[in-house]
């Protein structure tokens, strides 16, 4: 317990300390930007024109499909099960600069399905790896940035998203 207590200080600090850095209003209006790209509109339009030009045999297709479908439920069993509070809930005269989908915060779902499309891209695409983790990873700083995440929301939410897309990329045949 007291383990937990020390994360969540720790978190509380880090939040933050990121928060602060909000005040600039053309960092607020990137992170809405950035947030948006991973709200999975993106992902649909990637993996519909997937299944246009190739069909159910890419590769790509299939490790995104086997992906989506071992990461949500994951996501969402930890999201319910855990009821970690946003931190508009957790911390007092908080506001957040968004509405967040749902009442609880861990892990950052927006965080897990950009990593996971990062890593499945990058595998797919190496030459755009680079490009593509810095984009998850300023998805995931816009959640924060956005009063949404505590900061341990979106680690573990890449941990969650990285994780999916190794085990969808080991399942399919290349």
């Amino acid at each position: 317990m007291k383990l937990l207590y020390s994360i969540h200080k720790y978190d509380v600090f880090m939040f933050t300390w990121l928060i602060n850095a909000r005040m600039h209003v053309h960092l607020t209006k990137a992170g809405r930007y950035l947030s948006k790209t991973g709200d999975g509109q993106l992902y649909l339009v990637i993996t519909g024109l997937l299944y246009w030009s190739e069909g159910w045999e890419s590769p790509f297709l299939q490790a995104v499909l086997l992906g989506f479908s071992i990461e949500r439920p994951i996501y969402f069993v930890l999201k319910n099960g855990l009821k970690r509070n946003r931190p508009q809930a957790a911390l007092q005269n908080f506001r957040s600069i968004i509405t967040p989908s749902d009442k609880f915060s861990f892990p950052s779902g927006h965080t897990s399905a950009a990593f996971m499309m990062a890593t499945l891209l990058g595998y797919y695409l190496p030459p755009l790896m680079i490009l593509l983790y810095c984009w998850a990873t300023l998805v995931a700083f816009s959640r924060v940035v956005l009063g949404v995440h505590f900061p341990t929301d979106t680690l573990v939410g890449a941990i969650l998203g990285i994780s999916t897309a190794l085990f969808s990329l080991g399942q399919i045949v290349i």
